[in-house]
């Protein structure tokens, strides 16, 4: 139960705030409106990094079942605890969507783009070009894993009240490096869940949910999740520091 609860609260708090950076930034009349990709990505590093503050200490502040299988795979995470938090990250990015609906409520009706504001949920590429978004989505996450082992790594010697702080300016990285053909899903729950949310909420003026793109923000996540963390294991974790 621990597990579930951890992640349910972490992941909302990451969607709540996420998210909520890109309603301020793309929404009409919102204070940040206009205020760009920077913004939007240093939002959700700073969202990442409070989360698994928050959390981290209950069920390992993974807030992503990329991270959470890519774990599994490397045999850092018992396969018997997956269920809990895939449950726990689907429930709290819906409910973090909710609440990004609920705060920025006046907001949705006075902007006229559908597409920004199913941006304020889930993710789309500017093109349609399937097959790169999904190597992207697949390439970015395997570096999200990378770099969360190599945080983690005991030979770094970074204390654990430093880790979510680094793991944020590791989102952040990859949001300004690699974050611009797709929006940098790079979890398939924070896709998901807010896409599933954006279908059913009473969103004003929306479009789309997009479905057929869906699949890309979930598989090549999941996918690049467990290649990033066998990578790491295999080639980076057996070397010994001189």
């Amino acid at each position: 139960m621990s597990i579930f609860i951890g992640e349910w609260i972490g992941t909302l708090l990451l969607i709540f705030l996420g998210n909520g950076v890109v309603a301020n930034v793309l929404l009409t009349r919102s204070k940040g409106h206009g205020g760009g990709w920077i913004v939007i990505t240093a939002g959700w590093g700073f969202a990442v990094a409070i989360a698994v503050y928050a959390v981290g200490w209950i069920s390992g502040g993974h807030l992503n079942p990329a991270v959470t299988i890519g774990l599994v795979a490397a045999g850092k995470t018992p396969l018997s605890d997956l269920p809990a938090y895939l449950l726990g990250q689907m429930v709290g990015a819906m409910m973090g969507a909710g609440l990004v609906w609920i705060s920025y409520f006046p907001y949705w009706g006075l902007t006229q783009e559908a597409r920004l504001k199913l941006l304020c949920f889930c993710t789309q590429p500017e093109i349609k070009k399937n097959w790169s978004h999904f190597v992207i989505e697949f390439l970015a996450t395997a570096v999200l894993l990378i770099g969360v082992l190599g945080i983690f790594n005991v030979h770094n010697g970074i204390g654990s009240g430093v880790g979510p702080y680094a793991v944020g300016i590791l989102i952040f990285s990859i949001g300004l490096s690699l974050g611009g053909p797709t929006g940098f899903a790079i979890n398939p729950a924070r896709d998901l869940g807010p896409r599933l949310m954006h279908a059913w909420l009473p969103v004003a003026g929306k479009g789309s949910s997009d479905w057929n793109y869906a699949w890309i923000p979930i598989v090549g996540p999941l996918l690049g999740g467990v290649a990033g963390a066998l990578i790491y294991q295999l080639l980076i974790a057996q070397q010994l520091p001189l």
